[in-house]
């Protein structure tokens, strides 16, 4: 549809969508007030994508296909603050707010207001626009000098890449991890091996400072914007009048605030937060108040590092003790063995507590945790139960250390302390806690690509027990797979067919889809090229495995604790005794044929739209050929090659003197020595 219409025509389109798909994302995310489906703004969203590919030259800055998208950042720069961010006193109790507020009385002769706001536990942030649009994210810092974050925040949905009216301001606020994204998040680096974070305000600074802004999309990061100081012609007297002009601007700021007249009225709002606190969505951590009146906030002024206008009460920390009674341990989808403490019953942040999160065995051992040990417990980020530390004056004298299990509590296999990670993992593909998951990933696109067969017929064969493991995929007939949901006589044949072609599949695929830990497409191509046979890898040494280049001890751990299981070798047999092919049968690098190449040994960067080539096409032949083909142009990129509507890295290899090479001079030269 995109191609049938004309340039002005799709030029219309474009900037119609763009304006709707991002009212209705401030609708969703600012206003938390959705006002169509996910369905149709989806629909909304692939019709705009298409028009953009059709003609990138309508792509707008405010585009939401602009959210993500480029490479990696090679690191952040530096920013300095036009003005100073500056960090807040702490109070802790009544008498030290009520101390604050004879300072400001003693400070000013004027009748002024407190306003209250929520101190949000994340990251301090600082957003400038040009004429309405986005232009600059910058991180605190030390107060004077932050780092540009700017393609991060961009990912962030609830920070509107064009305001509702073409201003010039800067404001301020705190971008944060929402308890629901905090928790998924923790489990998924907890199911991979990978260390988890402490608290959300963590995981918020660390998804921000990621250099991938792919990394930062995925992780719905949130924000909430509380200051407002540059708004060019324009004059704002008090700091609530700060905020409202924010959200006419389609600036998110948070909706728990009020104004009073007195310090004791400001306490009754702190008691009345403290009470609701864990029913939040997010973290906070206290409440600040503020003098809401701007003239008064000047006369009263500043110290070295904080407005002593302002001031944050701060909650106290909420801890509660109890005994371990038990360890569980439960197996993941990949195999992570994770342990959960048993308590004793315990009330903690509003709600009674029995189990708490041990996360890993390296845990367990640096904070010594025992059974009937006495321990205190809090909530990572108001959500997960998670012991802080032992009380060892109450340990019994005959206590010993807690057994760290060597079997997979599953299927007893000998469980795996990979030298890479925090976790215990189960490495047998034949485990039962594991098996339809291995067998959903070993019939994707990715890995044996068998057409027909999704995740819902892959877990429907499981959950009937057709299938034990993945080789028994091989041993459907058609009688069985008619047995199913919606499968019919004809389908089931196709079915049957499907699988049976995909035992032609390079070995590569094979490898990507016996799902081995850290092995992903890319290695498995490689050790697929470089051994040839299923043989030759099964009795391939260490050393053989790290001199490969781009894999490494982690990746050849791995594969070694792989191979070395009874299960993976007995699987491996019955998948051979299936007629699997075990060899590589794909393109092979050859070294002495890409020394005669143009392009051998060189960096090359591709940009733009090509004609007579897809990306993987292209990238899969320069591999070929010597060369090592990238995602961003540096000093290092020896050939650019650009296409059709090249963008910012055709003017960056401009800037840097680099070899720009058409898809003209490509053909020939691929022709010539390719």
């Amino acid at each position: 549809m995109a191609e049938s219409i004309s340039f002005e025509e799709a030029k219309q389109r474009v900037e119609e969508l763009t304006d709707q798909l991002n009212e209705y994302s401030y609708q969703y995310y600012v206003l938390d007030n959705p006002t169509i489906s996910d369905s149709e703004y989806d629909t909304l969203y692939q019709e705009l994508v298409g028009l953009e590919e059709t003609y990138p030259r309508l792509v707008q800055s405010d585009s939401p296909t602009q959210r993500v998208g480029g490479p990696a950042l090679a690191g952040f720069e530096k920013v300095t603050h036009d003005q100073q961010m500056l960090s807040l006193d702490n109070a802790f109790s009544l008498d030290e707010l009520k101390a604050f507020d004879e300072r400001i009385k003693r400070l000013t002769n004027h009748s002024f207001h407190y306003i209250c706001e929520l101190k949000i536990d994340g990251l301090a942030i600082s957003l400038r626009y040009e004429n309405g649009k986005y232009i600059q994210a910058a991180t605190r810092g030390d107060g004077t000098t932050g780092e540009n974050v700017t393609p991060n925040v961009r990912a962030i949905k609830a920070v509107p890449l064009k305001l509702q009216e073409p201003v010039n301001l800067e404001a301020r606020g705190e971008i944060y991890m929402p308890k629901a994204s905090f928790k998924k998040l923790n489990e998924e680096r907890d199911e991979s091996g990978e260390a988890v974070f402490a608290n959300p305000r963590n995981a918020a600074a660390g998804t921000l400072r990621n250099l991938d802004p792919k990394i930062t999309a995925q992780r719905n990061l949130n924000i909430f914007l509380y200051s407002l100081p540059v708004i060019e012609g324009e004059t704002i007297d008090a700091q609530s009048e700060a905020l409202n002009r924010m959200e006419q601007l389609g600036l998110k700021t948070n909706p728990e605030k009020k104004i009073f007249q007195s310090i004791e009225e400001v306490w009754d709002f702190i008691k009345e937060i403290q009470e609701k606190r864990n029913d939040l969505a997010y973290e906070i951590d206290g409440v600040v108040i503020k003098v809401d009146e701007l003239s008064v906030q000047d006369e009263i002024g500043y110290t070295v590092k904080a407005p002593r206008w302002a001031i944050a009460y701060k909650f106290p920390a909420e801890e509660a003790k109890t005994t371990i009674r038990g360890i569980e341990w439960s197996v993941g989808r990949t195999g992570t063995v994770t342990p959960t403490a048993v308590m004793d019953p315990v009330h903690l942040a509003g709600t009674t507590v029995q189990r708490a999160s041990l996360h890993n065995v390296d845990l367990i051992k640096e904070k010594d945790i025992r059974l009937n040990d006495k321990v205190f417990i809090h909530k990572a980020g108001d959500i997960i139960p998670e012991v802080i530390r032992v009380d060892f004056s109450e340990r019994p004298a005959e206590s010993s250390p807690y057994p760290i299990p060597t079997h997979c509590p599953a299927c007893n296999s000998e469980l795996v302390h990979l030298e890479d990670e925090v976790a215990l993992r189960c490495m047998n593909p034949k485990c039962p806690a594991q098996a339809a998951e291995k067998l959903v990933h070993f019939v994707s696109r990715n890995a044996m690509n068998i057409d027909g067969f999704g995740e819902k017929l892959a877990l429907q064969v499981y959950e009937k027990e057709l299938v034990q493991d993945v080789a028994d995929i091989y041993g459907l007939t058609k009688e069985q797979l008619m047995q199913l949901d919606k499968i019919a006589e004809k389908s089931a044949a196709k079915l049957v067919e499907a699988v049976e072609d995909s035992k032609k599949q390079s070995l590569e695929r094979l490898l990507f889809g016996l799902g081995i830990r850290h092995v992903g497409s890319k290695a498995a191509r490689i050790l697929a090229e470089r051994f040839e046979t299923m043989e030759n890898l099964q009795t391939a040494s260490k050393e053989e495995l790290i001199a490969i280049e781009g894999l490494g001890d982690t990746i050849a751990e791995s594969i070694l604790a792989f191979f070395e299981l009874e299960e993976a070798q007995q699987l491996i047999r019955k998948l051979q005794a299936y007629n699997l092919n075990m060899a590589y049968t794909g393109p092979k690098f050859s070294e002495e044929k890409a020394e005669d190449t143009f392009f051998n040994g060189k960096t090359i960067v591709l940009t733009g739209k090509l004609e007579h080539f897809s990306r993987p096409e292209l990238k899969e032949r320069l591999i070929l050929l010597g060369a090592k083909v990238t995602g961003s142009v540096s000093t290092k990129t020896d050939i650019l090659i650009a296409g059709e509507d090249a963008g910012s890295k055709m003017k960056k290899a401009q800037e840097l003197a680099i070899h720009i090479m058409n898809e003209e001079e490509l053909l020939d030269e691929l022709d010539r020595k390719g």
